[in-house]
């Protein structure tokens, strides 16, 4: 008689360095799917997270200037601002009222307060201000100011600032902005001959 025969069926082998580097690949894929995502995450709210407007002096004239030296040192400043609020965000802007302040070296002379507005998303909106001082005494300032009329030419410094809000989902979200400009006026001829400005932070 014949042994028996026996037939051993084995798996398909597959090799263990194989499997290894299916399942790393595989992870490493998921890793970089996980950044990615994250990253347009972070670019998405980058770009969409709402921001500050921007404030650019347009236009700045000196009205009126005017010196008196009875009953005491005072000046007489007229000055008219036009302000372009700049919104760079996708949704539009509810400010509340715009403030200009005018200051000599360093000491406030006065503001001057425009009423409240909107401007749309990405857009820009133009708005004046006028500042009207009569007889502001200079006592603390009286030689500086003398010494500036006899040579001709006196700096003064705006301020410029802007609150309002952006309405995101339900949040109410406070923006503002500010901006500094240093003017030198003609005493003579009463010009506005120089001006730097700058925002702040």
């Amino acid at each position: 008689s014949h042994p028996p025969q026996y037939v051993v069926v084995l798996p398909p082998y597959r090799p263990a360095g194989r499997r290894f580097f299916r399942a790393s690949t595989r992870r490493r894929l998921c890793w970089f799917a996980c950044v990615v995502l994250f990253l347009a995450a972070a670019s998405a709210a980058y770009v969409f997270w709402p921001s500050d407007p921007e404030l650019l002096i347009s236009d700045l004239k000196l009205d009126r200037l005017g010196f008196h030296t009875k009953p005491v040192i005072s000046l007489d400043v007229t000055l008219d601002l036009t302000i372009q609020v700049r919104n760079r965000d996708f949704y539009s802007i509810e400010y509340d009222s715009l403030v200009v302040a005018i200051e000599y070296r360093g000491r406030r002379l006065g503001f001057a307060t425009s009423g409240g507005g909107r401007i749309r998303a990405r857009g820009s909106s133009y708005v004046n201000a006028t500042l009207d001082l009569d007889a502001v005494e200079m006592l603390t300032d009286a030689v500086s100011l003398l010494e500036d009329f006899a040579r001709g030419a006196i700096e003064f410094d705006t301020v410029s600032e802007i609150h309002g809000k952006i309405a995101l989902f339900a949040l109410q979200l406070p923006v503002k902005a500010k901006v500094s400009c240093e003017a030198t006026v003609n005493t003579k001829s009463q010009i506005v001959t120089s001006q730097n400005c700058y925002p702040e932070v």
